[in-house]
């Protein structure tokens, strides 16, 4: 496991990433990532699995559709990785960051999981 903290208008953005053995492993890192921040606001992730055959998911948990997964899940694709889970849990601290803003924030903090 990686993991990074962003700190974006004062939300708080953790990015984690983790290598998948299975499909059962993603419910099972969401369930943890949960009990750790239970009092996080969202918290959005993104995979591609292939052993068997190729699966990807992308999830904005609540954030405006297609502004927090997708943005993960591009990540995950430029880096040209399979059998990856990015999840980014963010602390919402009062100031709205917009479509575009929330965009950005996601994909920076899955990126930084890579420097």
């Amino acid at each position: 496991m990686e993991e990074c903290l962003i700190e974006i208008n004062k939300s708080k953005f953790y990015g984690y990433k983790f290598e998948l053995y299975s499909l059962d492993d993603v419910n099972k890192i969401l369930a943890e990532l949960k009990k750790q921040h239970k009092k996080a606001t969202h918290i959005c992730y993104a995979y591609v699995y292939s052993r068997e055959c190729v699966r990807e998911k992308a999830c904005d948990d609540g954030e405006p559709n297609g502004t927090a997964g997708y943005p993960i899940l591009n990540v995950i694709k430029m880096k040209k990785l399979t059998n990856t889970l990015i999840a980014v849990v963010r602390y919402f601290c009062g100031i709205k960051l917009g479509a575009g803003g929330l965009s950005r924030a996601y994909a920076k903090t899955a990126g930084s999981l890579f420097t």
